[in-house]
């Protein structure tokens, strides 16, 4: 039986040709990328301090939207079954050099294609089985989240209660309703019902405060801020923040916001690699400054 090759594999795929930059350097990121599911390609693409990482994010959400759009099938569905770059056409350019001579430059292309295959109904069960052991909150709303906490607070502590006093507690409870339906109309024990749903409803809708500490707030379902004074955006999963003046500011979606950076420090946020190492110079000329 002869393998199927690489450029024939069944999915959804996505080509972008004459990218300026070479094959070499896209090949790179692209084993970043292979076999991970779409939603951890596109938090290691959105992270790579690579310039073609751009390029290849915007490849990787066509080949997406042409799974939605065609095939009708979802995004947490989908992996990155194949990708691979090919060379392209190659511009020749000349550079004077000393003694009248000439050397030449080679401006690289290359063509990108990314492939996108669909999980299995048992892949699929599996990868939420180990999601929901990790508690992995980035693929949930914040609302969900937190429906999701109180729910599991609520079995905690019924687990945590003694057994005699579960059966003392089940049985009061059944002796009081006995005596609500005795002696209340069914007009009056509706709206008993009603009460109780509501308040179980604004438990449920109530967000918490500071989920990280003094300062810190969920993002809403769209990835924004609460209120104008959280300027600090943080992603849960890395347990990085991005301050307005970073990189990524503008194409991160927050899980958790803080008013400034000392809050998001201290909850156990860290800047990206490339923000810690510009500080860091800055810190030392500054020493040298103040031994001057």
């Amino acid at each position: 039986m002869t393998a199927i090759k690489t450029n024939e594999r069944p999915g959804t795929r996505a080509q972008v040709k004459y990218v300026r930059s070479s094959a070499y350097k896209v090949r790179e990121v692209l084993n970043l990328i292979r076999g991970k599911s779409f939603f951890e390609a596109t938090n290691i693409l959105t992270f790579s301090e690579r310039r073609i990482s751009d390029t290849v994010l915007k490849c990787l959400n066509s080949a997406a939207a042409n799974a939605e759009n065609n095939e009708n099938i979802p995004v947490e569905e989908l992996y990155v079954s194949a990708c691979y770059a090919d060379e392209g056409p190659t511009l020749k350019r000349w550079r004077p050099r000393a003694r009248g001579r000439a050397t030449r430059i080679r401006k690289r292309t290359s063509h990108i294609t990314l492939i996108l295959g669909r999980y299995s109904p048992e892949e699929l069960a599996e990868l939420r089985e180990r999601a929901e052991l990790r508690g992995n909150q980035t693929q949930q709303s914040a609302s969900e989240s937190r429906k999701r906490r109180v729910a599991k607070s609520k079995e905690s502590e019924i687990d945590n209660q003694p057994e005699e006093e579960k059966v003392e507690d089940s049985s009061e409870m059944v002796d009081e309703i006995d005596n609500q339906v005795e002696i209340e109309d069914i007009d009056d024990s509706s709206e008993v019902v009603d009460e109780v749903i509501e308040e179980e409803n604004e438990i449920d809708d109530k967000p918490e405060d500071s989920p990280y500490g003094e300062g810190s707030a969920f993002a809403l379902e769209d990835g924004s801020a609460p209120s104008s004074e959280f300027t600090v955006k943080a992603k849960v999963s890395t347990k990085i923040y991005h301050p307005e003046e970073s990189s990524f500011f503008g194409r991160t979606k927050a899980d958790v916001w803080f008013s400034n950076a000392e809050n998001a420090e201290a909850a156990g946020f860290r800047l990206p690699n490339s923000m810690q190492s510009d500080e860091t110079e800055q810190k030392e000329n500054d020493n040298d400054g103040e031994n001057e």
